[in-house]
C-alpha cells in the first residue's frame, strides 16, 4: 500500500515540479498559469534541480520495487519508461530541440501509469491445481 502512495507522490511532484519552471516547458507556463500557480515560477531554480530529479528518481525506484514484486512486464516496463524519460531529459537530452517532448511524453506517461494502478491494481498471480 505504501509504494502505491509513494508511487502517487513521485508522480506529482514530478508535475508540480515541472509547473514551475515556465521557461523551460512553455507549455505547463501556461497550464500553471490557468490554474493560478504562477507563484511557482519564483522558485524555479529549486524545482528544476532539486525537486523534479527527486520526485523522478522516487518514482523510478519504487516503480522498479513493484515490478520485481508483482513481475508484471508490460506494467513493470510502461512505468519505468516515464521516470526515465523526465531523468534523461534532465540530464544528457536536455540540449535537443526534441528532449522537450520526451519530458511532455515521460511524465504524461507517469501519470497514466499512476491512474491505470488505482483503476485496474495489478493481481496477484492465480495457480489453478
Amino acid at each position: 500500500m505504501i509504494n502505491k502512495f509513494l508511487d502517487k507522490v513521485g508522480s506529482g511532484g514530478v508535475w508540480l515540479a515541472a509547473l514551475s519552471c515556465t521557461a523551460c516547458f512553455p507549455a505547463l507556463g501556461s497550464l500553471a498559469s490557468a490554474f493560478g500557480l504562477g507563484f511557482l515560477s519564483h522558485f524555479e531554480g529549486v524545482a528544476v534541480n532539486i525537486l523534479l530529479p527527486s520526485f523522478a528518481t522516487l518514482a523510478l525506484l519504487v516503480n522498479l520495487y513493484n515490478w520485481y514484486q508483482n513481475k508484471d512486464l508490460m506494467r513493470g516496463i510502461l512505468s519505468v519508461i516515464g521516470p526515465i524519460a523526465v531523468l534523461l531529459t534532465l540530464y544528457p537530452l536536455w540540449q535537443y530541440e526534441w528532449s522537450t517532448y520526451l519530458f511532455y511524453s515521460g511524465i504524461t506517461l507517469m501519470v497514466v501509469m499512476s491512474i491505470t494502478d488505482i483503476v485496474k491494481p495489478v493481481k496477484g498471480p492465480i495457480c489453478k491445481l
